[in-house]
């Protein structure tokens, strides 16, 4: 399996699961305009389990399998990273907990582990802000845990990313409730200060260039980002 994500090879192979998602498709819609993938510096292909849309001018490979096949899947594609935007709501799984956790825990893990048995060296993960595994949130619950385990697979660098609310135009029918918090987290962003600064809102397209930009990272380790790192990031 390649090493170029840890050792500056001219190609970098990136794998973004969970392409269907809002931050999945801004990751895409973004990659349109990298640098680095208009110099075919870098290679984005994306594992869904239906077809989607590609923005005109991108330069990417859509990969279909059902769920049950995405570890076969990772291992053909043999990426140097691996970029992880999974995730579903309770209320989108009509309140069954087993479901929220199949996605949101049970399948990320699959995949994470699936690419570092074939050699993935850097994987990126979006979690949420307040993620712990001792929450009393059933939510931010299984993130944490997810996180946990995610640390203990053994990837050389692993990138966690915490949001707060994303800000983008879903799929579907926004919910009342997602639909005020669009309106208002612009509103209540520059009142979040200190130790409350991570709970700041962030747009999805903001957060795709954030991954992008993450994917050239080499230095080991794990790194968990909130709010202020993406601003960071960002500024570049």
């Amino acid at each position: 399996m390649s090493d170029s994500a840890m050792s500056g090879a001219s190609v970098l192979r990136v794998l973004l699961v969970g392409a269907t998602g809002l931050v999945g498709r801004a990751v895409i819609a973004a990659s349109v305009s990298d640098p680095q993938i208009r110099a075919a510096k870098m290679r984005l292909v994306a594992l869904a389990r239906r077809e989607i849309g590609l923005p005109q001018g991108a330069r990417m490979e859509l990969v279909l399998a059902d769920p049950q096949g995405w570890p076969e899947m990772i291992a053909r594609v043999a990426p140097d990273v691996l970029v992880i935007a999974l995730g579903t709501t309770i209320a989108t799984v009509g309140g069954d907990r087993d479901a929220f956790r199949a996605v949101d825990h049970d399948l990320v893990l699959t995949c994470a582990r699936a690419a570092h048995a074939g050699g993935v060296r850097h994987a990126i993960v979006v979690s949420s802000v307040g993620a712990d595994p001792d929450s009393r949130n059933f939510y931010l619950s299984v993130k944490g845990q997810t996180e946990v385990e995610l640390a203990r697979i053994g990837f050389a660098r692993l990138d966690i990313l915490r949001p707060g609310m994303l800000r983008g135009r879903r799929a579907g029918r926004l919910r009342p409730a997602e639909q005020v918090g669009q309106w208002l987290s612009p509103l209540i962003d520059p009142l979040l200060k200190g130790k409350w600064t991570r709970f700041r809102s962030i747009r999805a397209s903001d957060l795709a260039r954030v991954i992008l930009d993450l994917t050239r990272a080499t230095q080991p380790g794990l790194f968990i980002h909130h709010s202020y790192e993406f601003r960071a990031i960002l500024r570049r």
